[in-house]
């Protein structure tokens, strides 16, 4: 009987095996992402495209991981972290498309690197929560 609790106990729920999966490629996506519109920008303006193909392609992934968080047993820590994945691409398309005399748009990159800054934090987070008993109870 302990040695199924010792087993329970120590083993990884898939749940939060595949949250970290999908943590890395949405962090990955968002990488190519920022690579691309360097591209873009100082060699070839077609890679544009792809930059914008991306985030819509990923974008929902952040919503995916927003679910996902709230259902499996994950520390404040990394709920907080998904929640704002969310929030700062609306912010980013925010930045783009809403054509205000603030002048947003210079906002865009600093939103973008935050996000990057997040999502990073997340997946060492997330890798974090796989194995509490090495980074001690706040892993939890």
């Amino acid at each position: 009987m302990t040695a199924n609790l010792e087993i329970s106990r120590h083993s990884t729920p898939w749940g939060k095996i595949g949250f970290y999966a999908t943590s890395i490629v949405f962090n990955l996506c968002l990488i190519a992402q920022l690579l691309t519109v360097g591209v873009a920008y100082f060699n070839d303006p077609t890679w544009w495209n792809i930059h914008v193909w991306l985030v819509r392609g990923y974008g929902g992934l952040s919503l995916i991981l927003l679910g996902w968080a709230f259902l499996a047993p994950f520390p404040h820590k990394v709920r907080s972290l998904t929640v704002s994945l969310p929030v700062l691409l609306g912010l980013q398309f925010a930045s783009i498309h809403l054509q205000t005399p603030l002048h947003l748009e210079v906002l865009h990159p600093l939103i973008g690197f935050t996000l990057l800054y997040v999502s990073s934090s997340l997946v060492h987070r997330g890798s974090r929560s796989l194995s509490p008993e090495k980074f001690g109870t706040d892993a939890v």
